[in-house]
């Protein structure tokens, strides 16, 4: 009888869900059409520019604060939503309270407004004759037209990131982890910090690089508050497209593919820390 040779089909799991070929390739299809071959366009109009222009497009001292300004806020932004997002899918999972479910729907509501709607509205409000701005503009504190109103809009629009991201892993946890923590002498704290928070930690980092993500790309809602002034609130995204207006489309390639350089690189550090996290503390509870 001839034997037959060993394949790796023979040797793989079967799986409960058929279809993998089929579902492998479509997903590796539809990612290559709307993520890979925009960014490999990007890195090859970038390659024509050549090593020494390339550098001085992203050394550009005007180009530089952009990005400063871009990442620093996104990074604030996503830091305020990680704690307040926690907070705000603790209330909403752990209590009962009158106009909790209008408050659940309100998380949402920066998913379905419009971003310059958003902007439009921040701006209202914080600018120095607006609602809010007129009792800070007395105390000295500007938010309007500073990187401090690009920081407001980038928390409205990331918040929802980190609560939905929470939000389903707090529901699991079971409050007789809470009861059993108390009844073996731990304090409040002692339960959220060595008990709860550690669980929630991967998801917390989830949303936090959701909420980075989308403050590094935002630009509808930022623009009507950020005032645009070069060297002091001028975002990389309005300078991309400053630079298409003036026709300068090397200038807006080059400070692109550096947005895109500077954001792999970061949301890389946030998923090898995500997975140490994971490997440290698991899931979740």
């Amino acid at each position: 009888m001839r034997a037959h040779s060993p394949t790796w089909w023979r040797f793989r799991k079967p799986s409960v869900i058929p279809g993998f070929g089929i579902t492998l390739g479509l997903s590796l299809t539809w990612l290559t059409l709307l993520i890979l071959i925009p960014l490999s366009g990007l890195a090859w109009r970038s390659s024509e520019l050549g090593w020494e222009k390339f550098l001085s497009i992203a050394f550009d001292p005007r180009t530089l604060n952009a990005l400063r300004i871009s990442f620093g806020a996104a990074f604030v932004a996503a830091c305020i939503n990680a704690v307040f997002g926690v907070i705000l899918a603790w209330v909403l999972v752990r209590y009962r309270f009158p106009g909790k479910r209008l408050i659940d729907a309100m998380v949402d509501l920066p998913f379905a407004l419009p971003t310059a709607v958003a902007g439009i509205a921040l701006t209202t409000l914080y600018a120095p004759n607006g609602w809010v701005g007129q009792f800070l503009t007395p105390l000295g504190v500007k938010i309007a037209f500073t990187p401090a109103g690009i920081v407001v809009a980038l928390v409205f629009v990331g918040l929802p990131f980190v609560v939905r991201t929470v939000q389903p892993v707090m529901e699991e946890i079971d409050k007789e982890v809470e009861e059993a923590a108390a009844t073996l002498g731990a304090n409040r704290f002692q339960t959220i910090f060595r008990v709860l928070l550690p669980g929630l930690a991967p998801a917390a980092l989830t949303g936090f690089s959701l909420a980075f993500a989308r403050g590094v790309g935002e630009y509808g809602s930022v623009i009507f508050i950020a005032g645009n002034l070069p060297f002091k609130s001028e975002i990389a995204p309005l300078l991309i497209v400053i630079k298409l207006e003036e026709y300068n489309y090397a200038a807006a390639t080059g400070i692109a593919a550096v947005m895109l350089i500077i954001s792999f690189s970061m949301l890389l550090v946030i998923n090898l820390i995500q997975s140490w996290s994971r490997r440290r503390y698991g899931d979740g509870i």
